[in-house]
Parts: C-alpha cells; structure tokens; sequence
C-alpha cells in the first residue's frame, strides 16, 4: 500500500488508529486500491474459502463476491457496487489467500 502521508486521500481510507483497532482482532490486514478507491479485508478463513469455493463452481463472480462480503473491514463501499470496480478489486482477492509451503516427510 502507498504511503498514505504522501498519497492522495483515498475513497474510504481510515485512520491508522483504526488499522491497528483491526490488526489487534485480526492479527493482518490488507488493502486494495483501485482508482482512488480503497477497502480493508481481514485474512480468508478456511470456512469463507469453502463457502466461496462451492458457490463459485457455478458462478465465478460469486466466489469473489463472498470473499469480498465474509472479509470486508471497511472502506469506500463503491468497491462492492461499482461493476468496474468490483472486478478490479476480484482480480486480487486470490492474493489474499496465505500459502504456505509445505512437505512430506517419510518415517
């Protein structure tokens, strides 16, 4: 995220107060901006990635839709009802999802 000190104010930007207010509860928060726009998302859990996954087996924007509505903090809601927006910000949802490497090990 850009220096917000330095940035132009973004649609729907908080303070760092609030960030931290998140941070505590949420252990990380992430920030998508697009076109003066912002919003805050908490880390996908397992049951939102589930959910998101089954319904958008039928309906790929579903998918972004409920990981944008189950980890939404905050923000400019223009994100969630502007199409060009909307499928800006869905284009990075996915980055949202932590993983980690892994290994098998043999005993």
């Amino acid at each position: 995220m850009k220096n917000t000190k330095e940035a132009k104010e973004l649609t729907g930007q908080v303070t760092k107060e609030q960030i931290e207010i998140w941070k505590k509860k949420y252990g990380q928060v992430n920030g998508i901006i697009v076109s003066g726009h912002i919003c805050y998302l908490k880390p996908v859990d397992r049951k939102t990635l589930s959910f998101a996954s089954s319904v958008g087996a039928k309906d790929p924007l579903k998918f972004n839709e409920v990981i944008l509505d189950n980890c939404w903090l905050g923000g400019s809601e223009e994100i969630k009802t502007d199409d060009t927006l909307f499928l800006s910000a869905g284009a990075k949802l996915a980055e949202l999802i932590e993983i980690r490497d892994a290994e098998i090990v043999k005993f």
